[in-house]
């Protein structure tokens, strides 16, 4: 059953991030013209998050270069913008209510309610200075204050934290990161290419500390002065700069009735229990075929290739015998770090072997990743040809030995024409 809706129903989407927009936009593509409805509770027209961190905060990108698309987009295309909070979904009347009493009808609803920052559960967190970065109006504020203060003090070396701290070593900061894991990045990176960039950022001058989390914050007059970390030492800061991950936005779904377990749940199809509602994106765990086991992914690549995949359901592509298309694309992830771009693909497991191909002196070498001698994943540093030769291996059968990984006179090509 392809669940497709016809021409003369409405469609309408939550959360006017990456995934939402592309939702609406690949409706559109894929030939749907029914009214359609895209509700973001965020000022302004729908953006890209990931320049935030980087090239929107250190002034290489305005406002304007990282929206989506410009105004005349949604207009030319028939796309309703609603500014504005959802606060309930009215299934048996198939309607959503919004915080100003007003509704929208739908014949079938898309969820890409995203995530938001998880917040530092600790004393001192509310004092002024301190800073998280999810949205726009985080990177402005961020912004505003990058001139001022010259002790930062970044909590969690994740991709963000990171980034963050890139730029601000960059700009002239003292930098101080704390990260309770042992190392940066744990939760996505191999041990290797944790090391790596850990010794990058020292070589920055950034004063990594893994091992060492958050006790509180102290403060003067309301404002934060300080970080108190569990290895006894306050570390002096202007401003903080909070990153230890995000919670997916699941309360709407949940308070609809719908199945919620880290993330909402979907089928294979990207669909609710109830068929008239769909999700995508960062607040959605979905079985994964490269995962093997029901998965939630932050990445861009993800949302947008979500929203794709439910644009073709809705509109009625099927395969080859009628049946409703499943969504496996391989997931990707990237972070920009100073001079750095870190590239991977596929998902690994935390004891997967790790193969290194290439010398990390020379700040150009992949990883991969091998769970029982299957290619599981690769993670590369400037080497952007084994990150797209990746993407194409592990969209198939991936038939990579770690022998021939390890090989640097081995020709991955040669794979991709067996």
């Amino acid at each position: 059953m392809s669940g497709e809706v016809g021409s003369e129903a409405g469609i309408v989407i939550i959360g006017a991030g990456q995934g939402g927009f592309q939702a609406a936009a690949s409706l559109r593509e894929a030939g749907f013209t029914g009214p359609l409805t895209l509700i973001g509770d965020e000022p302004g027209l729908p953006y890209q998050r990931p320049p935030l961190s980087k090239a929107y905060m250190k002034g290489e990108a305005g406002p304007e270069q990282i929206e989506l698309r410009p105004a005349a987009f949604y207009a030319d295309h028939a796309i309703t913008l609603v500014e504005g909070r959802a606060v309930a979904i009215e299934r048996e009347a198939r309607r959503v209510r919004m915080a100003d009493g007003s509704v929208h009808p739908y014949a079938h609803l898309i969820l890409a309610t995203g995530a938001r920052n998880r917040p530092l559960p600790v004393p001192g967190k509310d004092l002024a200075g301190v800073y998280y970065l999810r949205t726009r109006a985080d990177a402005d504020a961020l912004k505003e204050r990058l001139p001022g203060g010259r002790r930062v003090v970044v909590i969690g070396a994740g991709f963000i934290g990171l980034e963050f701290a890139a730029v601000a070593r960059a700009l002239g900061h003292e930098v101080v990161v704390l990260e309770a894991a042992s190392r940066p990045m744990a939760r996505a990176l191999s041990p290797d290419m944790s090391a790596f960039f850990a010794a990058e950022h020292r070589n920055w001058g950034v004063d990594l500390r893994c091992g060492a989390g958050v006790v509180g914050l102290v403060g003067e007059a309301g404002h934060v002065t300080g970080v108190e970390a569990t290895d006894g030492i306050v570390y002096p800061a202007d401003f903080v700069l909070v990153g230890i991950g995000v919670t997916p936005n699941v309360e709407l779904a949940a308070e609809a009735g719908l199945e919620v377990a880290n993330g909402i749940v979907v089928d294979a199809h990207l669909a609710t229990a109830d068929p008239a509602i769909s999700a995508l994106g960062d607040a959605v765990a979905y079985p994964s075929v490269h995962a093997g086991m029901m998965a939630r992914l932050e990445s861009v690549q993800n949302a947008v290739d979500q929203a794709r995949s439910i644009a073709a359901r809705l509109t009625g592509k099927v395969g080859p015998a009628g049946e409703a298309l499943a969504y496996v694309a391989v997931p990707w992830f990237w972070s920009d770090q100073a001079d750095l771009k870190l590239q991977m693909v596929g998902i690994a497991g935390p004891t997967d072997l790790a193969v290194l191909r290439g010398d990390p002196a020379s700040r150009r070498f992949s990883v991969f990743r091998f769970h029982e001698r299957r290619l599981t994943a690769i993670e590369s540093v400037n080497r952007p040809a084994d990150h797209m030769l990746g993407r194409r291996l592990l969209a198939g059968t991936p038939r990579l030995t770690p022998e021939e990984a390890a090989d640097e006179g081995f020709d991955l090509k040669s794979l991709l024409t067996k």
